[in-house]
């Protein structure tokens, strides 16, 4: 499975600047983490499980029960390098988990299935 948002330019700028070491630049950083997770929306659908990466943006995914009020049962929560990281297949879900970069709380709060996102390029 590809998705254009996978090969978007601010992706790939986000991605080169990471790779040298520096921080991507607020704009592109926040367009590279919505279209990465854009495309997990895409490759997930359903609203069972809320993905948050502060302070860029948040999106539900996952088939299941709905959420609809207050906290969500299963939350994802993760910085914007960890998740252009995981999202790319620079990272794994479970290194992430066990080095404690990602935060997780529900029995549906698992995204190792649908990580990465660049299969099929």
């Amino acid at each position: 499975m590809s998705s254009p948002h996978i090969k978007s330019a601010a992706v790939a700028e986000a991605l080169a600047a990471l790779d040298e070491g520096r921080t991507p630049e607020r704009l592109v950083f926040r367009e590279a983490v919505r279209a990465l997770l854009t495309a997990l929306t895409e490759r997930a659908p359903g609203r069972s499980v809320e993905v948050r990466v502060p302070p860029y943006g948040a999106v539900q995914c996952i088939p299941g029960p709905r959420h609809t009020r207050g906290t969500p049962p299963n939350v994802v929560e993760l910085d914007p390098t960890t998740w252009l990281e995981l999202a790319t297949g620079r990272r794994s879900w479970a290194d992430a988990v066990t080095e404690g970069r990602v935060r997780v709380s529900g029995v549906r709060a698992d995204l190792s299935a649908h990580l990465p996102l660049h299969l099929g390029e």
